[in-house]
């Protein structure tokens, strides 16, 4: 009895031995062996794996980013040019710095602003809001104002105004990571330059009707009336659709579509008040 168990005991432990060494050369056979440059890029990232690079999360930025020596147009949001010159050391490259980004709302359609039709007792989901009804106004291009961008965030960045029940972006603390732009069931929020000071200038509003339409929804949609476009020395404003759009590279925020605005749906931002003039001037 004694005999068969240290048998067993022997036989089972060669057994194992043999099947370790088998796996130990077929590991050694067909590892892949990974660059660990990957690993201190890594390091110098944030973590934050937000994905608003494009990619799944900070490792796969990482791999992409020391596998590709040319991939010069990748750009980690949340670190901005500090973490890439970092990462550009690790790998002794150059890096291009780019302009800090931001999130910004296209609708300006305040409580006071757009006429409430109708009470939603539903689901205080935008998505599933935005599948069942238009909204609690005429407008059907507006924020519906129930927080998926809020809820998207990851940074505390954005929260909604009880006051103009809009979301606000918190911009000391925003990425420009995209998830709220990805959230937003009406496109309405966009990633767009801070601009030199933090000062910009865009279109707040995504209302496609026509101008009589749209005036009767919302006292400050756009109205497609090209004043704007006529106003702008520099081509940066269109109007595709019966609505403006600015450019920001192409904007030098000289304000002169602000002025002629005749809604008031181009907000400047950061800017200092102008200086009003006098008799003599």
């Amino acid at each position: 009895m004694t005999f068969t168990l240290l048998y067993t005991i022997l036989s089972l432990s060669l057994l194992g031995g043999l099947l370790a060494v088998i796996l130990f050369i077929v590991a050694q056979k067909f590892k892949v062996q990974e660059d660990p440059r990957i690993d201190q890029v890594l390091e110098v990232l944030p973590g934050a794996n937000c994905g608003g690079c494009g990619f799944a999360g900070c490792r796969a930025f990482a791999e992409h980013y020391v596998n590709n020596p040319e991939a010069t147009d990748i750009f980690c949001p949340v670190g901005g040019n500090p973490v890439m010159k970092l990462a550009a050391q690790v790998l002794d490259r150059e890096v291009q710095e780019q302009m800090p980004k931001l999130a910004v709302l296209r609708c300006n359609g305040s409580c006071g602003a757009s006429e409430r039709l109708n009470i939603y007792d539903g689901s205080s989901v935008c998505a599933v809001a935005a599948d069942l009804y238009g909204g609690e106004t005429g407008c059907s291009y507006g924020c519906l104002g129930m927080g998926d961008c809020v809820n998207a965030c990851v940074f505390d960045a954005i929260y909604i105004d009880p006051q103009t029940c809009l979301p606000v972006v918190v911009e000391d603390k925003c990425t420009s990571c995209g998830a709220c732009v990805k959230a937003c069931p009406r496109l309405i929020l966009e990633l767009r330059p801070k601009g030199p000071k933090s000062r910009r200038i865009y279109v707040a509003c995504a209302n496609k009707d026509k101008g009589a339409v749209t005036r009767k929804v919302c006292s400050v949609g756009c109205i497609g009336c090209k004043l704007c476009v006529k106003a702008c020395e520099f081509e940066a404003v269109t109007v595709t659709d019966n609505l403006a759009y600015i450019d920001p590279d192409k904007c030098r925020l000289c304000r002169k579509c602000v002025a002629v605005c005749p809604t008031g749906c181009i907000l400047e931002i950061n800017f200092p008040p102008k200086k009003q003039k006098t008799e003599n001037e």
